[in-house]
């Protein structure tokens, strides 16, 4: 393989000292995206090691590819998105084919306008749309280098884009030193050291006299086979200094030795060309015209740098660059403090501070010598247009040094208590006990006192969940006197926590005892939807579920009214809760529709990603399967893009009612175990209640039993959803268990009865004729299959037809017994509901009856999930953008799959798959 010339040393002898399989796997993907198909790689491995070199080296053969660029840089890590900035530039010309919301995000991300704070996935999502749209006429290979000093913001959106990836044309290549958590799971190939023979030969290029071999071994080993190390370390040693031993000492880093030799390289320049580099080191755009304005600030003339240059240092030309990063650092930290904002000062002067004010901000913080109220305003005013664009990381650093550039205590304990929250929202949690101490160091009002515990509460929620509701409860309680409002709502935050811990919650932390202590809640001038449920939720707790039903209903009844939209948002995932609490089918379905499109239309991807979860949940209910797994599937799309922690409750009950025992099995206890890793015991329990249901369906009912047991352990409360007891109730009679049976069922009926719906009386009379005889067995029955069909409930009601078939097939009534299962095999197969479909269909051919399973012609098995899920969204009016938007993929992608679908199905047009998609895919 023949290596393009005019690269850097160690690369144009790569193909001799065995750098032959890395340069192979690049070349590959290069070939790849060339013939039309995505792909990422994530090249990792210790400084020097090569990992830019096999960069440069992409851009070179990348021939017949468009190629752009985006390097971190250190001290550019607090500048939101300034790496996806870097990397989009050249790209924004295509920016008008984007979809019009990702298109405002990514704008207003990049401070081309003023607007919301933009979501961060849906910056993605937009970034994914814009190099797509680029590809659509010339391949294109994206490159980040030094992946590691990327802003968070940007990390997170190019992570985002490698992840989704499909059929655009597009290669991501990043360069890191140690895969972070952002890119775990993408493809990856470390490159390591040379093996000593090449390293040998790599060594010999640049010592400048013989040395013993055997110096030159010890040299390989100390080295490890570093490029960059066996390139830079002997620069300025002796041929004596060499002879005598080049030991590495073995307390230094390798890292920290190349720096080292960077830095003694540093030492032996004039002084005028460190200060310069110095100014080059300290300003991570590598603009040239900003470093000469600066170094004029200064004093010092521009041709002071050749020094430098000469020595191989740094590099000027359309960018300022340093020969590595570790030239970068070691010029910055051999510098003296005062040298170093002296640096700071001249860049902050030479900034224009109307175009770019944050950056301006940036570096008057860092020249100040001591405490500057005008600086840490300006920083202060710089974090909120950070915010604004949605880089909370960067508004989180910002607002740390402003923190520590304030004199005056007041606005010392304000400054560190914004910056601890936003900490906390941007997930930098290591900073924040500093910053609440610095707070706590201050004068502090009852309304700051309860902030630092709302900030403790949320740390402690993400850290070690069951701590959370008590340290709200605190809050909620100081807030009492001051904010009535704010008071109410954390006490119901609160609520909403324990619920979500369950039976995992700390001591005084459980739902129960939550709700008690929310009885000393200040009472609202007027009452809104929240209010009601907090006040329901009380009442029930301490006086009973029949005494909180009413309001929870007159809650459920007037949401929204007098609500903000966002306020609305908030506490629908809460509504909806309440609305299966009080069993209120109708309820559930509205405000989980509901839910999904204000999230949508608000565009909150966190959000959006709950209140799918909640919907698929309800449509495995209503018998919807179809499109429970389209909503799961939508949802599940999010959570891997967010890297959200939480419970796929639509999914784990999706796999217990298709019936598959392998699958379903794997689903439940990969939930299970990852809910109690994460302290979301409502997870846990979810994930034992679907088992539970899936080993019914089976006919497996010792196993139920045991799972059903589980999930209905943790039962402390009036309000705890009670769908565990009606599994339990069903495998405890099929396993001859009668009390665990009575024992449940008289728990279900303590709500069931005083609920009085029709879907809470027709869970009572089912499960109450399970342990019932004759003619009451009967009655309740029929009861139950009536008071279903008022109802959406229709997996419900076919079990209902089937628990009463298997009953009139034990009575010996064959003829009503074949009637009853037909109806429930039909019911069930024409849903999915395949586990529950077979035992109909095994107990109608115990009665005599004949089974026929449905056969469609078009056979959708042919169709994967992800074409069916595309094909499905086509079919219901969805273009393909707002397809790709809600399954974070590319439109080009979304088409690529559609032309599969049509293969397949045999059909030219959308139009046609209202008619040719089988309507159970």
């Amino acid at each position: 393989m023949e290596l393009p010339q005019g690269l850097p040393q160690w690369r144009r002898a790569a193909e001799l000292i065995g750098r032959r399989t890395e340069c192979a796997v690049v070349d590959q993907l290069i070939r790849d995206v060339r013939s039309g198909e995505s792909r990422a790689l994530v090249v990792h491995g210790e400084p020097g090691m090569g990992k830019t070199a096999l960069l440069d080296y992409v851009a070179v053969q990348a021939l017949g590819c468009r190629v752009v660029r985006s390097n971190g840089v250190q001290s550019e890590i607090d500048l939101p998105f300034a790496g996806l900035h870097q990397l989009c530039v050249p790209l924004l010309d295509r920016l008008d084919q984007v979809p019009g919301p990702q298109r405002g995000a990514l704008r207003t991300a990049f401070g081309l306008c003023e607007g919301p704070s933009p979501d961060r996935f849906q910056v993605g999502l937009a970034a994914l749309s814009l190099l797509s749209a680029a590809a659509e006429t010339q391949p294109l290979i994206c490159i980040v280098d030094d992946h590691q000093w990327l802003d968070t913001a940007s990390a997170q959106a190019l992570a985002f884009v490698a992840r989704r990836l499909g059929t655009e044309s597009i290669g991501l290549l990043v360069a890191t030193r140690v895969v972070s958590d952002d890119l775990v799971g993408l493809p990856e190939r470390s490159v390591a050291g040379l093996p000593p023979a090449e390293a040998e030969t790599l060594l010999e290029t640049v010592l400048s006299g013989p040395v013993d071999s055997r110096i030159r071994r010890q040299i390989v080993a100390e080295t490890h086979g570093n490029p960059l190390a066996l390139l830079e370390l002997p620069k300025g040693l002796t041929p004596t200094e060499l002879a005598g031993g080049f030991g590495l000492p073995g307390a230094v880093s390798l890292s920290g030795s190349i720096e080292g030799s960077f830095g003694r390289r540093v030492e032996a320049l004039p002084d005028e060309a460190r200060r310069l580099l110095l100014v080059a080191a300290s300003e991570p755009s590598g603009d040239p015209a900003l470093l000469w304005r600066a170094a004029d600030w200064l004093g010092i003339d521009a041709a002071s740098i050749t020094p430098a240059i000469e020595q191989g240092l740094v590099e000027l030309g359309t960018r300022v660059r340093f020969r590595h990063p570790l030239a970068r650092s070691a010029v910055y930290r051999s510098a003296t403090v005062p040298a170093r904002q002296q640096a700071h000062r001249a860049l902050a002067e030479a900034i224009d501070r109307e175009t770019d004010p944050d950056r301006c901000a940036w570096h008057r913080g860092q020249a100040a010598v001591g405490p500057d109220e005008a600086v840490a305003a300006a920083l202060e005013h710089s974090a909120a247009r950070a915010q604004a664009r949605g880089g909370l990381a960067a508004a989180a650093g910002f607002l740390r040094r402003a923190t520590m550039l304030t004199l005056d205590p007041a606005r010392r304990t304000t400054r560190a208590l914004a910056a601890a929250r936003i900490h906390v929202k941007a997930g930098a949690l290591d900073a924040v006990p500093d910053l609440l101490s610095v707070a706590e160091s201050g004068p502090l009002d009852e309304s700051q006192l309860a902030l630092i515990d709302v900030i403790r509460a949320q740390l402690a929620f993400v850290t070690n969940r069951g701590s959370g509701p008590p340290l709200l409860l605190k809050a909620a309680s100081r807030l009492a006197p001051i904010d009535v409002v704010q008071s109410r709502e954390t006490y119901l935050e609160a609520m909403a926590a324990a619920i979500f811990v369950g039976r995992l919650a700390s001591p005084g932390g459980d739902l129960a005892a939550v709700a008690r202590a929310a009885a000393a809640a200040p009472q609202p001038a007027e009452s809104r939807a929240p209010d009601l449920f907090l006040d329901g939720l009380v009442a029930s707790f301490t006086c009973g579920y029949e005494a909180g039903l009413p309001t929870i209903r007159r809650g459920l009844a007037e949401y929204g009214t007098g609500m903000s939209p966002e306020s609305t948002l908030r506490w629908l995932w809460f509504a909806s809760t309440n609305a299966m609490r009080v069993w209120d089918d109708e309820r559930w379905d509205v405000l989980s529709a509901l839910h999904v499109r204000l999230a949508r239309e608000m565009g909150s991807f966190p959000e959006l990603s709950l209140a799918l979860d909640v919907r698929a949940l309800a449509c495995l209910f209503f018998g919807e399967l179809t499109e429970a797994a389209r909503v799961s599937h939508e949802a599940q799309a999010i959570l891997a893009a967010t890297g959200a922690g939480l419970t796929a409750y639509g999914g784990v009950g999706l796999a217990a009612l298709r019936g598959d025992a392998a699958i379903g099995a794997s689903v439940q206890e990969k939930a299970l175990l990852d809910a109690t890793r994460r302290g979301e015991g409502a997870g846990s329990t979810a994930a034992e209640w679907a088992s539970a249901v899936l080993y019914n369906g089976l006919g497996r009912y010792r196993e139920a039993l045991t799972m059903g047991r589980r999930a209905a352990s943790f039962d402390a409360s009036p309000v705890t959803l009670l769908w565990p007891h009606v599994e339990l109730i069903e495998a405890a009679v099929r396993s001859q268990d009668t009390e665990t049976a009575e024992n449940a069922y008289r728990r279900l009926a303590e709500t069931t009865s005083v609920a009085g719906s029709d879907w809470a009386l027709g869970v009572q009379f089912r499960s109450k004729a399970l342990i019932s005889e004759g003619c009451e067995a009967e009655t309740l029955y029929q009861e139950s299959i009536t008071r279903f069909g008022h109802t959406n409930l229709r997996v419900d009601l076919a079990r209902a037809h089937l628990l009463y078939g298997e009953w009139l097939r034990r009575e010996r009534r064959q003829n009503e017994a074949r009637e009853q299962l037909r109806t429930a095999h039909e019911m069930l197969e024409t849903m999915g509901v395949v586990a529950f479909a077979e035992r109909a269909g095994r107990e109608l051919k115990a009665a005599g009856g004949g089974v026929s399973k449905r056969v469609d012609a078009t056979r959708p098995d042919e169709l994967t999930a992800q074409e069916g899920h595309i094909a499905r969204m086509a079919k219901d009016g969805l273009s393909n953008a707002e397809i790709a938007a809600r399954l974070f993929i590319s439109a080009h992608t979304v088409q690529y799959h559609l032309r599969k679908v049509f293969v397949k199905l045999g059909i030219t047009s959308r139009s046609q798959l209202q008619t040719e998609l089988p309507d159970g895919l």
